[in-house]
């Protein structure tokens, strides 16, 4: 074989063996990623972006920052849960929504039950607290004192053995605690008693989150008018289901939530209330001291009241019969301004029959702690 042959042969076995190279390496197909955060600073996103081989599986996870909670994804994807996988079919460009919350209320976690109105919407009002803020007994502060009086809302200092203490009302731990013990030296009981410096009128909607005492005394959480003669109990209760100064079972009332109203006249005295037997709710045999529970009323106008308790309405009063049967406003109804109230009271109708605590029983403060984890006012518009 001649060298040029032999050439020849070499550079088309050399390009041969290149064309095959050519065609069995395939280059492969990349696609990017791109994500963002909306609003900006709300939260991340883990991977935030890169380049990835086409078919390739992509976990993500959205993170929110304090103040934000994430809403869902947008842009090349969907849904409501924070983590998400994508198959990289394409470039992607990936959206993580956030909102901030941080002006939510506890309460925004549940609806309001009452109905504002054809075409209206409740408005909070300045008066609700969901009292997160610390309040001594003996410095309430700022936060307390812009809405709240450590006392009834006069000089009056209690009904029955009751003597109203200043002292004996505080927040921690981002609840309102109105507690109750013995007035040295007496028969009597010293409690808390706390009044707004806003009152509320007609249509209103007011509602509590509260755990009542394991005790003989009432509680409280009411409105009541500036000249005491008109009064809305939406939450009034006697938690514990034995007494010891009678040495009776109490269970009767522990397992019922005294909702009623009251309209008076003071001079000479005369006082209505219903007393029909749904103005005691009961609902199984729960006993509304064992846990918190939401109790609310809507004040649609001098003649209808509607009772709520943990978001079910259970009670409505309306009409002259039922409220005011007695012609005690003058044709009025429940139509005066009212304060609202939260109070420990060891009323004279109970301690007139021995049933007032021991100093045994008074000497345990959890059964002696009134429970308020807010308190909501709304008004429709």
């Amino acid at each position: 074989m001649n060298l040029n042959l032999s050439i020849l042969i070499i550079t088309i076995i050399f390009f041969s063996c290149s064309k095959e190279d050519s065609t069995t390496v395939d280059t492969p197909v990349v696609f990017t990623l791109n994500t963002s955060v909306y609003p900006v600073g709300a939260g991340t996103i883990t991977p935030s972006s890169g380049e990835f081989k086409q078919g390739k599986s992509v976990s993500l996870q959205a993170s929110a920052k304090s103040g934000y909670e994430f809403t869902g994804w947008s842009g090349d994807a969907s849904g409501v849960t924070n983590t998400l996988s994508i198959s990289m079919s394409s470039n992607k460009n990936i959206v993580a929504n956030f909102k901030d919350i941080s002006n939510n209320k506890e309460w925004d976690a549940y609806s309001i039950p009452a109905d504002a109105g054809s075409g209206k919407t409740w408005v909070l009002q300045s008066v609700s607290d969901d009292f997160n803020y610390t309040a001594l007994a003996n410095n309430k502060g700022a936060d307390f004192i812009n809405r709240w009086t450590d006392w009834y809302h006069n000089s009056w200092s209690g009904p029955g053995l009751t003597v109203w203490n200043r002292e004996y009302s505080y927040v921690e731990g981002g609840k309102l605690k109105l507690i109750a013990g013995r007035l040295a030296g007496t028969n009597k009981v010293s409690a808390g008693a706390i009044s707004s410096k806003s009152r509320i009128q007609y249509p209103v909607y007011i509602e509590t989150r509260a755990k009542i005492m394991n005790s003989v005394l009432a509680n409280g959480a009411w409105l009541l008018s500036a000249d005491d003669t008109q009064e809305i109990d939406f939450m009034e209760a006697y938690g514990s289901s034995y007494s010891e100064g009678v040495a009776k079972d109490q269970t009767w009332y522990a397992e019922r939530m005294h909702l009623s109203h009251h309209v008076f006249i003071r001079n000479p005295f005369q006082d209505y209330q219903p007393t029909d037997a749904g103005s005691w709710y009961k609902t199984g045999s729960v006993l509304w001291r064992n846990d918190f529970h939401r109790y609310g009323v809507h004040w649609i106008d001098p003649w209808n009241l509607k009772y709520y308790v943990d978001g079910v309405l259970v009670r409505t009063v309306s009409g002259a019969t039922m409220i005011d049967p007695n012609n005690l406003t003058g044709g009025t109804g429940l139509n005066k301004e009212m304060d609202i109230l939260f109070t420990v009271e060891d009323q004279d109708w109970r301690s007139n029959q021995g049933i007032t605590p021991t100093d045994n029983e008074l000497s345990n403060l959890d059964n002696n702690t009134f429970t308020v984890d807010w308190v909501r006012v709304y008004k429709p518009n």
